[in-house]
Order: structure tokens, then sequence, then C-alpha cells
């Protein structure tokens, strides 16, 4: 398949630049293929209706970092102001970044992301790019390393709201709570896994009463997500790995679970990746620690996943590709075109649509 059968029109007023509030009230289509009628609009409360005792929801615990910061790049007396987004960490003190303006920097340039007349040791943040590479990434090297470095990012740095909200609004206070799961445990990921945005304490209450379990997996969401797809031939593209990780006891769980009839239903198409890359040919999950670069598309066998919950992707996207592998191009094309036509909202902030596979 090609890049431009996964495009689409999407007019700029269908992106949502704050969430739907509260959050287990935006709305939520149900896409059916081979059903009549194929596509059901509901809302995101609905899903105690739909979900049956005895299904399993996949949530992603990862919690997002304040991945974006400006700093300063001082060399021969020249200045220039930088703009990071940190998208995926090496080791205890160094991360990969997306920069702007790249042209701007070399390797061993310095970039100070702190005020050294900040009082508190925290405002001070200092970096070398050890290593510059295509497309605006570079390798930054912090002066500070493990908790040290962790706590000085989150001073010094905002949340990494995604291009198509960054460059119509900067972050402010609310986004530290809106573009948070309330289930986020561990820090790492430079993206939140929007779908699980609509969860509320009150939801996943209700769901637990009626017999719906809940497990949780990691997956640290790259910035990777939001790259575009350059390449017309599919098989060229490659996508940046992230690191995840699932519990043998919640493989085990998963397991029983379906053996018994009930559904695994991934919240995400991060918790999606993630379980169909800790899947074996008969759709067993094993125990997963490690980094996964899975590009789903069209064609591709799902062994894990009986339902995906997720918010609408961009055209031309690998998780517009992802959603198409799953319900059918055909069905994806038709719902979009609903969902644009009665004013669904698009995006990280946007409403959601709740996949049945097409097998």
């Amino acid at each position: 398949m090609h890049l431009d059968d996964f495009d689409f029109e999407l007019p700029q007023s269908s992106i949502a630049l704050r969430p739907h509030e509260p959050r287990d009230e935006a709305r939520l289509l149900e896409i059916l293929p081979g059903q009549n009628p194929p596509l059901n609009d509901r809302r995101i409360g609905d899903i105690a209706n739909i979900f049956r005792k005895g299904d399993v929801l996949v949530l992603n615990n990862t919690k997002v970092i304040c991945a974006a910061l400006t700093g300063t790049r001082t060399r021969d007396g020249n200045t220039a102001t930088i703009s990071a987004n940190l998208h995926k960490k090496l080791d205890q003190s160094t991360w990969n970044a997306f920069v702007k303006p790249a042209r701007r920097l070399q390797p061993g340039d310095k970039i100070n992301f702190g005020s050294r007349n900040n009082v508190c040791e925290l405002g001070v943040l200092d970096a070398v790019v050890s290593q510059k590479g295509d497309g605006g990434e570079v390798t930054l090297t912090f002066d500070l390393a493990g908790v040290d470095l962790e706590l000085a990012i989150e001073a010094r740095g905002a949340m990494p709201l995604p291009p198509y909200i960054a460059s119509k609004r900067a972050p402010d206070d609310r986004d530290q709570k809106d573009y948070q799961t309330v289930f986020a445990r561990h820090s790492g990921a430079v993206a939140a896994p929007t779908a699980g945005l609509h969860y509320t304490d009150e939801l996943l209450a209700r769901l637990a009463e009626l017999g719906v379990a809940q497990h949780f997996v990691t997956l640290h969401v790259g910035a990777g997500t939001f790259l575009p797809v350059k390449s017309d031939d599919l098989s060229e593209h490659k996508m940046h790995a992230e690191w995840g990780e699932i519990s043998t006891q919640t493989a085990k769980a998963l397991n029983q679970a379906r053996a018994s009839g009930g559904r695994i239903i991934a919240v995400g198409t991060t918790s999606m990746r993630l379980l169909e890359s800790a899947a074996d040919s008969e759709g067993l999950v094993q125990p997963f620690c490690d980094e996964t670069d899975i590009f789903i598309t069209p064609g591709y066998r799902f062994r894990a996943v009986d339902l995906l919950m997720t918010n609408f992707h961009l055209p031309r996207s690998t998780l517009f590709m992802l959603v198409s592998a799953f319900s059918g191009l055909p069905m994806m094309q038709q719902a979009y075109e609903h969902a644009i036509n009665t004013g669904y909202r698009f995006y990280s902030y946007g409403d959601a649509c709740l996949l049945h596979c097409d097998r």
C-alpha cells in the first residue's frame, strides 16, 4: 500500500485544543465492521454497556515528563535560542531530542537550559550536543544524571504538547493535569497515551464493579509518534523504538481471561503495539521488557487484542495505518468521514472511537 491511501481532508476546526470536561462524557464512535449499522454514536460512559463481565482493559500507565525545554546556546560570543523536545532516554544523563533550529547546533555546543542566578540548584541545567543526526535530531549529554536530572527537567521543562496543539497555543498549568492519565505511574513518556485520558477514577471503579478487569502495562511513548511518514513506499518507513514492559503476572492474567472467553481491550495504540509485540504465534502474551519498533499496516494479523479504544488520528500517519489494519481501511475511511461531518473532535485532546477487529 502507498502513503496516499491513508490521506483525507481534515478541517482545522476539527482539532481539539482542550479536552472535553468531564473526561468521561466525550463522544465515542463505535466502529463495527460487517455489522448493520457499522457506526454507533455514543459517549465514553457508554462503554459500561458495551464491555462485559470477564473482559479485560489494558491501560498504559506511563507518565509524561516535562520534556519541552528552551535554552540558550553560546558560541564565540554569539547566542541562539534553542527549543528541544526530549524523546528518548539513552542512559542516566543522555537523551535524544528534536531541536529547533537544528542548523544552529553542532557537536560540542553547550546549551544552558537553566539560570545560574536561580537560588535553587534545580535551576541549573546544562547539556552538551554530543551527536547531531538527521531531521533535527541531536543527542544531549546533561551535566546532571539520574534523579537529579529528572528533577531538573521537571523544574525547567513544560508539557510536550503535540505540534498540532503547540503551534496554536503555548502549554500552561492546566496541561499539567489534562495531558496526564489518572493512572500515570512510571515517568518516561514524552507524549501521552491519549485514549487513557478519557478515563476517570469513577469510570474505572464502575467498570470494576461490572466485572471488567484492569491490568497495566508500560510503554514510554516517544515523540517519534508524531513524525510524518516521508516515503510513499510504507516498507521503507522506520519506526522510532520505544521501551515497554509487561510483567509476568499481567501476561498470565491476560491469557487466562482470554482462555475463559473474555475479550482483551487495548486502551490506546500504545497498549496495542506493546501487546502485539509481546504476543507469540498462538496469541499468547509473553512477559516483555525491551524496546519495540513494531509498525502495523493493513495485512497485519492481530494476535492479542479483540477491541481497541483510541482517539482520532492524523491523515497519512502510522496510527491511522494501525487502525485501518485493525478494522479495515474502507471501514475507517467511512468512520472518519462520518466523524468529520458530525463534529467529532480530533487528536490528543479529542473524542475517541471503539474499534472492533475486522477478522
